[in-house]
């Protein structure tokens, strides 16, 4: 077969330590639940991971809660109706965690520079605000054509970047619904792109209500039905809010460890 098809436990071993893992979907949708479980089995988990994502939630909470991780860029990091991601919280607060400052705009601008192959990418973003002083890798550059300064957002590397999808069929191919977040921009941005799939099937058909990410665009394809629960993965299922619920109870009243015992291995 064309696309290498794994287990999701053999996917997950490729983690290395130290490295960028972007995690993709958007808040509390399509996110690769079932991956993190997988890393979260490993008798080794991974350590010092830098977290690449739109919007972090439940996956990225897991992990830093199992200290798995070093520095978070992500222009938001919660659960949404459920309040604040916990364990993200903590740690922020207890400078456990590196939170690099980052907006949408200054996401995109990287992700841009890196797919581009350039060093940085220049906008008008950020100009007038506060927000180069926490990031003073952010330097400023002259627009040789209008001699105006613009800043110059540096690129965003990218080791493994992980997608859930509704199915991937034998030629390697991989169907995404419409709601992507920014998840084609990390197949094209991370230097290994790994999808979990809720089935595999012998071909996709194209259809208007999904989109497929063509081989050799995944590098490696694990089947994980329900691999996004408890977040939702329409059309297929719902988001679980009791289980939600039930992690950020566990989480106020010291649990943490407890619930991910339980749900590493669910």
């Amino acid at each position: 077969m064309p696309g290498r098809y794994v287990s999701i436990d053999e996917a997950a071993a490729t983690i290395e330590d130290g490295c960028t893992l972007a995690l993709g979907g958007m808040t509390l949708y399509r996110r690769p639940l079932g991956f993190v479980k997988a890393l979260l089995r490993r008798s080794e988990r991974p350590r010092a991971l830098t977290l690449l994502s739109f919007t972090g939630g439940l996956e990225s909470d897991l992990l830093i809660g199992a200290d798995c991780v070093k520095a978070v860029r992500s222009a938001y990091f919660g659960l949404e109706a459920f309040g604040f991601a916990p364990m993200f919280t903590q740690y922020a607060q207890e400078q456990r965690v590196q939170v690099i400052e980052e907006t949408e705009a200054s996401l995109v601008m990287g992700i841009r520079a890196q797919i581009s192959g350039s060093g940085f990418m220049p906008s008008r973003a950020w100009l007038g605000t506060d927000l180069p002083r926490l990031r003073p890798d952010v330097l400023t550059v002259i627009d040789p054509y209008s001699g105006d300064e613009l800043l110059a957002f540096p690129a965003i590397p990218c080791d493994v970047a992980v997608i859930h999808g509704l199915a991937g069929d034998r030629l390697g191919n991989v169907l995404l619904n419409n709601n992507l977040g920014i998840d084609m921009e990390l197949v094209y941005v991370a230097d290994v792109v790994i999808a979990t799939v809720e089935r595999i099937v012998d071909k996709l058909e194209r259809s208007k209500d999904g989109v497929i990410i063509p081989y050799p665009g995944c590098d490696l394809i694990a089947e994980a039905p329900a691999g996004a629960a408890p977040t939702s993965c329409y059309p297929l299922y719902r988001l679980d809010g009791e289980t939600i619920l039930q992690y950020t109870e566990a989480c106020s009243a010291g649990r943490f460890a407890q619930f991910l015992a339980g749900f590493a291995h669910s």
